[in-house]
């Protein structure tokens, strides 16, 4: 009985917030967003040419764009990654210096596509 009565109310429940948020929306149908879907941001070569100096570094690496700030000082080949601060470095990123691991490291970076 207990919990019948519980499954009633709880429906109730569900109806009344449904109805609410139909209210608040003026009829309209109210989506949730996504959590698991991202929007990914676009910038232009000139917006990411903008970016080309040790405290504020983009770098450009098969057409996604990274914001590598937070690593220049940390990368071990000192300021050469600085070389192409502000434009893409694809070449010098698949270049035989660096370890598999990188690619992976890199992603924690990324922060939209370059426009075509």
């Amino acid at each position: 009985m207990v919990i019948l009565i519980t499954l009633v109310l709880g429906a109730l429940l569900g109806v009344i917030f449904l109805a609410s948020l139909v209210i608040k929306s003026g009829g309209a149908r109210v989506v949730p967003p996504n959590p698991n879907e991202k929007t990914t941001k676009t910038y232009s070569k000139a917006e990411v040419a903008l970016h080309n100096k040790k405290n504020d570094c983009w770098i450009i690496i098969k057409k996604k764009v990274y914001d590598v700030t937070p690593y220049v000082e940390e990368h071990p080949g000192g300021d050469a990654i600085l070389a192409h601060a502000g434009d893409d470095s694809t070449e010098g990123f698949y270049g035989p210096q660096h370890a598999t691991r990188v690619f992976d490291m890199v992603e924690e970076f990324y922060i939209g596509d370059l426009k075509e």
